[in-house]
C-alpha cells in the first residue's frame, strides 16, 4: 500500500510556462488571481507513478497539449514540464514507499477577476502522493446529471470538476467508488475520473469521443492492445452487458461487480485476463 516513508513535506515544482523551482508542500503557493482559481480556467494531467517512474508520460504531455490548444492556453513548454517532473520524482523518492500519483496543471495564470483572460503567462505545477493500490474489483452507479457532448469543453480534461465531485459525492453515498454520467442524448458516456467499457458477446466495447467523453490514457491504450471498438451505446447497456469494466490511469483496467442495482457475482473472465495482460504489457515498457 502507497504510503509517506516519513513526516517530511513533499516537494512540489511551481511555476510558470517557462521556468519554476521545487519547494515544500508547505511553502508551495500560487496567486489567489490565478484564473485557475477564479474560474477553474486551466488543464491537467494525473497519472500513476510506479518505481520512482510515470507511466505513459509521453501520451499524457500530449494530451495536456491538445487540451491547452483547445481551452486557447498557450502550448506548454514540454521540456520545461518533462524537466519538472524528474526534479519533482527524484526530490520525493525517499518519502514515497509504494506506487504514487503525478499531476501536472496547467492554468491561465494571474488575469482579471471574471472570464477575460487577459495576457498572462500560465501556472505550471507539477506535484505528487502516494497512491493506495485499488482492489481488484469495484462498483458504480448512474446518476441523474448529463455530461452535455456539445459543450465547448467536451472531452478537454480541465480543471473544472465541480460536476464530478457532486456525482462522486452520490456514489459514495451509495456504496461505490465511481458515478456514470450519460450524455444529453441518454447515451453511455464516462465516470468522474474513468472510461466505461462494455463486454457483449466476447466484444470489448466502449462509447465514441462523440459521446463526450474524454479520451482517456488507458482508454486507447486498452482500444489499441485488446482490439476494443467505438459504438455507441445507451446507459441501459450496463444491465444488459455481460461484463462491465473502468479504465483510468491509476484504476489500468478494473471489472465491475455492481452496477445499481445490477450485482455480478465476481469479476469477469475477459475483464479479469485484460487486468492481468495489461499490468504485463505495462511493466515491460513505462511510456507505451
Amino acid at each position: 500500500m502507497g504510503s509517506y516513508e516519513s513526516n517530511a513535506a513533499m516537494m512540489i515544482w511551481v511555476g510558470d510556462r517557462n521556468i519554476g523551482s521545487l519547494v515544500s508542500e508547505d511553502e508551495a503557493l500560487v496567486s489567489v488571481l490565478d484564473h485557475g482559481f477564479t474560474v477553474a480556467d486551466g488543464v491537467f494531467e494525473t497519472m500513476k507513478v510506479v518505481d520512482g517512474a510515470p507511466f505513459t508520460l509521453t501520451r499524457h504531455l500530449r494530451r495536456l497539449a491538445t487540451s491547452a490548444r483547445a481551452m486557447g492556453l498557450a502550448e506548454p513548454n514540454e521540456d520545461v514540464i518533462r524537466a519538472a517532473v524528474g526534479e519533482v520524482l527524484f526530490a520525493n523518492r525517499p518519502l514515497l514507499a509504494g506506487p504514487g500519483r503525478l499531476r501536472i496543471t496547467y492554468t491561465g495564470g494571474v488575469a482579471p477577476l471574471g472570464s477575460n483572460r487577459g495576457a498572462a503567462v500560465p501556472t505550471l505545477v507539477v506535484a505528487l502522493s502516494a497512491q493506495n493500490p485499488w482492489p481488484e474489483t469495484t462498483t458504480v452507479v448512474t446518476v441523474p446529471w448529463t455530461r452535455n457532448e456539445n459543450s465547448a469543453v467536451a472531452g478537454i480534461k480541465t480543471t473544472s470538476y465541480a460536476d464530478n465531485v457532486i456525482a462522486l459525492l452520490r456514489a459514495h453515498e451509495h456504496g461505490a467508488s465511481e458515478a456514470i454520467f450519460a450524455n444529453t442524448r441518454g447515451e453511455l458516456c464516462e465516470g468522474t475520473g474513468t472510461n466505461v467499457f462494455v463486454i457483449i458477446d466476447g466484444q470489448v466495447l466502449t462509447p465514441p469521443l462523440t459521446s463526450g467523453a474524454l479520451a482517456g490514457v488507458t482508454r486507447d491504450l486498452v482500444l489499441e492492445w485488446f482490439d476494443g471498438t467505438e459504438q455507441v451505446l445507451d446507459l441501459s447497456v450496463l444491465q444488459g452487458a455481460d461484463e462491465v469494466f473502468l479504465t483510468s490511469s491509476t484504476r489500468d483496467v478494473h471489472p465491475v461487480v455492481r452496477a445499481d442495482e445490477r450485482v455480478w457475482a465476481k469479476a469477469g473472465p475477459i475483464a479479469s485476463a485484460m487486468r492481468q495482460e495489461f499490468a504485463a504489457r505495462a511493466a515491460a515498457d513505462i511510456d507505451p
